[in-house]
């Protein structure tokens, strides 16, 4: 259990969930909310997170990306703790269980009322799903030719924060891209730190990374675009629904971001990277979650005026 939860990576969970808990306060900002989808969306997304680090493990694992030249703390296959045949086991538990609660989403959501919505959402849950899978996994791996910040992106940033408010309010709130897009700009960072770190050995192995592809003076100017411009587009989402001084608390989470900005600008060593990875997705989640109970303030407005 022990080597299970260690390829769970339980660090980068938090970041996975940052989106769905930004969006459903939105929603309930909005006297909107149903527990049930909640539930089923913060277990969807967990499923697809631990399910993109299975697949990693595996991916690389079986490829020989994970050898002892890879700087980051070693994997369950790289180890021999797990052996392939069962890590692949468990991504195919993994993935019928994330569509099970996939499913299950999508019928608290739409029900019988809004099938097209329904189809909709049930191709980009698989489409998630064999994207997760499909990053280092396979001949044509699309990790392994520069796009893994783009399903990041996407998938942890715009679908999971738009995503799950339109299952709420059944419309597109376009103010609302504002915090997805900086929810999957600094997820992105996650993924672009871990790269940052392991680059001379992604590079030595054939994984053609964006950082691999620019190098890594450019990678840290990529870095710095990301998360400065995820912490300004945020401001910009609080001014834009005019929230009052007090409201402004989520700034809290600016302070590790800067350190942590600070850190990548100093470092020489990319091993001294990793332990960073675990600040910026605990501080993406902080940000997540301030931003979140700022929104309840208009909920409380809303009780009061009615």
């Amino acid at each position: 259990m022990k080597h299970w939860i260690e390829a769970a990576r339980l660090r980068t969970l938090p970041l996975s969930v940052s989106g769905i808990i930004l969006g459903s306060f939105y929603a309930m900002s909005q006297a909107m909310f149903n527990w049930k989808i909640v539930i089923f969306a913060l277990t969807t997304t967990l499923g697809l997170q631990i399910l993109s680090n299975f697949a990693n493990d595996y991916g690389d694992g079986i490829k020989g990306t994970d050898n002892e030249d890879r700087v980051g703390p070693k994997r369950a296959i790289q180890s021999g703790t797990i052996t392939p045949q069962a890590m692949k086991q468990a991504m195919i538990i993994t993935s019928i269980l994330t569509l099970l609660s996939a499913i299950l989403l999508i019928y608290f959501s739409f029900k019988e009322q809004y099938l097209l919505y329904s189809f909709i959402f049930l191709f980009l849950g698989i489409l998630a799903i064999a994207s997760a899978i499909r990053y280092t996994v396979g001949k044509s791996a699309y990790g392994y030719n520069g796009y893994g910040d783009i399903f990041v992106f996407v998938f942890f940033g715009l679908v999971s924060t738009l995503g799950i408010y339109f299952m709420f309010s059944k419309q597109i709130d376009w103010l609302l891209l504002l915090p997805a897009i900086a929810i999957g700009f600094l997820s992105v960072g996650v993924l672009n730190l871990n790269n940052m770190r392991d680059e001379a050995s992604d590079k030595k192995a054939g994984k053609n990374t964006i950082v691999v592809k620019m190098g890594g003076a450019k990678a840290k100017i990529y870095h710095y675009f990301l998360v400065v411009s995820a912490m300004i587009l945020v401001l910009v989402f609080a001014f834009l629904m005019d929230f009052h001084f007090d409201q402004y608390i989520f700034v809290v989470a600016y302070f590790p971001l800067m350190s942590h900005l600070i850190t990548v600008y100093k470092n020489k060593v990319p091993r001294a990277l990793d332990p960073e990875l675990k600040k910026l997705a605990i501080s993406t989640f902080l940000l997540s979650f301030l931003l979140s109970l700022c929104l309840i303030y208009f909920l409380s407005d809303l009780i009061v005026n009615n």
